[in-house]
């Protein structure tokens, strides 16, 4: 049972966090589909370009990404990838975020995206000004943030995030009795905290695409598929959570569906990883975790909006066009780089025991 006098929501009002409808882009046939692949390579060819697409993107963006000798990814790795990478020009089909994240780690890099609008409820709800108001306030604590943030805010932070390695880097914060502001995602946090038992203080957001999960309707839907493991990213909420068999990362949970006796899954994360799921583990039944009943606004349905705004023409229209850059100045970079070198170094310890 979570400690009431160790966990704390912050009381504050964060932004109204507007989503986009699912762009909806023209049909292709077959053949024009393939003459758009081909002039796509050809352009990352002479542009000496690498495509790196996150899990959650449509599946012909992350086929594209593989063929030509890109990666997809989670968003850590898809920076790391850029870091050594040899391409001068890093394509990011994914969000906002995960733009930045790679600009601030490659800065010496074009980075480049297929429409910069595409950003993410967790970034979109936790603004710089605010935030640093916020932690000003509690000037003794650590200040850990989740990678889906923007430069600036992790700029302000302590340690930079993911959902694979949070729990490692916040069980060292505890063992060393340092109370933590976490930020953005409440949900992640709570898990974290309820395993770890650290100190902390939340920041109040959350995901729309994990928020619309609902126990309730998990819980009939098990009764349905009473052979089936349930895998959960911590971005949902504490009921959902408490149900699954397997809880983690996006990485994670591809592995899970490898790696796990059971032959069906009900999976509760975005959608788009069922590409990478199925490509490695073919046999196997994926079934969407549900988004319905009480409580449901059915806004994102287990499929994020933003990361709907990447397709492959305007992946490349900003190939053809050299529009839609990413840049961070040099002092943000470097400040924001500094929390997030810090999880490197530490991941890097940890795989090296």
């Amino acid at each position: 049972m979570m400690n009431t006098d160790r966990a704390k929501t912050a009381s504050l009002t964060i932004p109204v966090v507007t989503v986009p409808s699912h762009p909806r882009w023209p049909e292709l046939s077959d053949d024009q589909e393939q003459a758009l692949k081909n002039r796509i390579k050809q352009l990352l060819k002479e542009q000496d370009a690498v495509l790196v697409a996150h899990y959650y993107t449509d599946a012909k963006l992350q086929e594209l990404a593989e063929e030509t000798g890109g990666c997809v990814a989670d968003s850590l790795e898809m920076a790391r990838f850029g870091m050594e990478h040899p391409a001068r020009t890093l394509v990011v089909a994914g969000v906002r975020f995960m733009g930045e994240t790679s600009k601030i780690l490659n800065n010496e890099k074009r980075v480049v995206m297929p429409d910069l609008g595409a950003t993410c409820s967790l970034d979109e709800g936790c603004p710089a000004d605010e935030f640093s108001s916020f932690c000003d306030r509690y000037p003794d604590h650590t200040v850990v943030v989740y990678a889906n943030t923007s430069a600036a805010v992790k700029a302000r932070s302590d340690w930079v995030v993911t959902s694979g390695i949070a729990l490692p880097i916040i069980k060292h914060l505890a063992a060393r009795n340092e109370k933590i502001i976490w930020a953005p995602d409440k949900h992640l946090g709570g898990y974290v905290q309820r395993e770890t038992g650290a100190q902390m203080i939340f920041w109040p957001g959350s995901c729309v695409v994990h928020e619309e999960f609902k126990s309730i309707a998990l819980q009939r839907f098990r009764k349905l598929h009473p052979e089936a493991a349930v895998l959960v990213h911590p971005e949902s909420p504490e009921a959902v959570i408490m149900q699954a068999d397997v809880v983690g990362s996006t990485t994670a949970l591809i592995r899970a569906v490898q790696t796990r006796p059971e032959q069906t899954f009900i999976v509760a994360t975005d959608k788009g990883i069922f590409n990478k799921m199925k490509q490695l583990a073919p046999a196997k039944t994926l079934l969407e975790a549900p988004t319905e009943g009480e409580g449901a606004t059915c806004q994102s349905c287990a499929r994020c909006p933003w990361m709907g705004m990447n397709s492959l023409q305007n992946l490349a229209e900003v190939l053809e066009t050299g529009t839609n850059e990413i840049l961070v100045s040099a002092d943000l970079a470097r400040r924001a780089r500094i929390p997030i070198q810090r999880m490197i170094d530490f991941s890097r310890q940890l795989q090296q025991g």
